[in-house]
């Protein structure tokens, strides 16, 4: 993954035409590039982002905001049920008890959030069986 002025890409390689590509993923705006260096797929990753910006100030638009700090998980209502008494026997709420599980998953475990839930909470083996399910499912 590639980071420039707040702004990530996801790389992938064409074997075929001896390619990088690369796609920005934290907006929902559409902004790619390519190279077939490293060096020359970074120059047109940063290239792509200014000119992304520039576009932008042009318009008198601001650029997409990649997240407003909001969003919402689907679980089943057992789950739901044991991560709200585990925020309130800790005196939090539950979104204060999620996004500390979620930040401290993020830290230790990349992208796999849901362990934190499960070796943070007192959850059925049902639900650790279903979180189990989304992070493999997550990674195919």
């Amino acid at each position: 993954m590639m980071e420039y002025k707040g702004y990530y890409a996801k790389i992938e390689f064409d074997e075929e035409s001896n390619i990088f590509h690369g796609e920005v993923i934290n907006i929902s705006d559409v902004v790619t590039f390519e190279g077939t260096s490293v060096d020359e797929l970074k120059q047109a990753f940063q290239d792509s982002i200014d000119d992304y910006l520039d576009f932008c100030a042009e318009r008198g638009e601001d650029p997409v905001k990649p997240y407003s700090g909001r969003f919402v998980v689907r679980t089943n209502p057992e789950l739901h049920k044991s991560i709200a008494i585990e925020a309130k026997a800790e005196g939090k709420s539950l979104n204060a008890l999620v996004n500390e599980i979620l930040s401290e998953s993020v830290k230790i475990k990349g992208n796999r959030f849901a362990v934190g839930v499960v070796a943070r909470c007192s959850i059925s083996e049902r639900d650790k069986q279903y979180i189990e399910k989304l992070i493999k499912e997550n990674e195919q």
